[in-house]
């Protein structure tokens, strides 16, 4: 991207995970003008409309199987999609005649948006502690977070996975039968800073979900649409022991690559069928927007002609995922680069004033926001976020490249941020 002055950049944090396709690509465009030149906007109390049927069936083709016979309902972006995934979740218990459920589950150090209900599943505490007297709590139970983990990392993470969904067992027992729903990250966004679940903790959590009759809600606002390398994360997680089917999956950022307002909600074909009876009670002027839906049909389709969600594998060789994680390792080379993590295309740098100790740096210094200042002077753009190890210590930058980046655009990048990281360092 050029600024005004005519100074270059490099978007290497995708602006802030949304831009898969890249920027500036014309078929984008021009789907969003012929859609407003055929119609621009119908309410949907009134109508449906062709493009939102078309895109809702391809977008529940590319959800894969256990999306099959659901439903999508679009949105104007990520909050909005979340608000409407908590509502979802407790008429679906209304509706089968389970009303005393309603409390929302969710985990510490995640973030599912910025409205008063996503701020009330979010454990983000920058984000939300001044707007506590105005939510309603429910239980926050851990997250995995493998380089500051709470249990006994030895066998590779496997044990405190187990551990970790054991907490989100006794959470719904405590909430004495009224648990609609569990909402999770499956990589961890801005909060953490791309960290990857441990082998099995997921299909124990989908699990333990199963057998407690708990909506699974995956929130994929930030990894799904290709980023980490399957069409959703929750793919990683399928293995010999089956598959991760939540119930209701959210997407939006990468659903339009930031060329429309745009979000979905997509419902398990159990959802669908246990409100088809009733009314949703819930809506937005601009949900099923016509010409936001035609960017996202647009965007769908030149991922997947263009092969982007395989370009950002990387477990693939010769992709630019591998190319990436090749890349970002060299900064553990550097001192204050305690942690370099992630997955695909989006990754997390943590950065530590003691390497052995891990002690995070002081946060009055705001040590990822030097390192960005000083990437930004040199043409490259990240995303910096304080708070990983406690919700107000530990600094971190979020890489989230577009997918139609190259090997030598990622190797000056990491070049230019290891000098951003360097300057911050000696100038502390």
């Amino acid at each position: 991207m050029w600024d005004s002055g005519g100074k270059r950049y490099l978007d290497f944090s995708g602006s802030a995970a949304v831009n898969l396709i890249g920027h500036g690509v014309q078929e984008i465009s021009v789907a969003m003008a012929e859609q407003a030149k055929q119609l621009e906007f119908v309410h949907t109390s009134q109508f449906t409309t062709p493009v939102a049927e078309e895109y809702a069936r391809e977008l529940i083709e590319f959800a894969g199987e256990n999306f099959r016979g659901g439903a999508v309902y679009f949105t104007c972006g990520g909050s909005e999609s979340v608000e409407t995934a908590l509502k979802l979740a407790r008429q679906y218990h209304v509706e089968i005649g389970r009303g005393k459920r309603h409390q929302v589950l969710s985990r510490t150090q995640s973030y599912h948006g910025s409205t008063l209900g996503a701020v009330s599943v979010s454990g983000n505490k920058r984000r939300r502690e001044i707007y506590l007297p105005m939510v309603r709590e429910f239980a926050h139970v851990g997250i995995p977070y493998c380089y500051r983990c709470n249990y006994d990392c030895t066998d590779g993470c496997r044990n405190c996975g187990q551990e970790y969904a054991a907490e989100l067992e006794n959470a719904i027992e405590s909430a004495n039968g009224e648990a609609a729903a569990f909402i999770f990250e499956p990589v961890s966004g801005a909060t953490l800073g791309a960290v990857v679940p441990p082998p099995g903790y997921l299909q124990k959590i989908a699990e333990v979900c199963r057998r407690h009759g708990v909506l699974l809600i995956a929130d994929e606002v930030m990894t799904g649409m290709g980023r980490t390398g399957r069409n959703f994360a929750v793919e990683h997680s399928s293995d010999e022991h089956g598959d991760v089917a939540p119930d209701i999956l959210i997407a939006a950022k990468g659903l339009s690559s930031g060329y429309a307002p745009l979000g979905a909600v997509l419902a398990s074909r159990k959802v669908v069928e246990a409100i088809a009876s009733g009314i949703f009670l819930h809506g937005f002027t601009y949900n099923a927007h016509p010409v936001s839906l035609a960017a996202g049909r647009a965007v769908l389709n030149f991922l997947k002609r263009h092969k982007l969600v395989q370009a950002a594998d990387s477990e693939r060789d010769q992709t630019v995922g591998a190319a990436l994680e090749r890349s970002l390792a060299t900064l553990l080379d550097l001192n204050s680069v305690g942690d370099v993590r992630g997955i695909g295309l989006l990754r997390g740098v943590e950065f530590v004033s003691d390497k052995d100790s891990k002690r995070p740096f002081d946060p009055n210094l705001n040590f990822a926001s030097r390192v960005t200042a000083a990437a930004i002077k040199r043409g490259l753009l990240v995303y910096p976020i304080q708070g990983c190890v406690d919700g107000v210590a530990g600094d971190h930058l979020l890489i989230a490249p577009p997918a139609i980046i190259t090997a030598e655009q990622i190797d000056w990048a990491v070049g230019q941020l290891a000098e951003a990281i360097g300057e911050a360092a000696s100038s502390k």
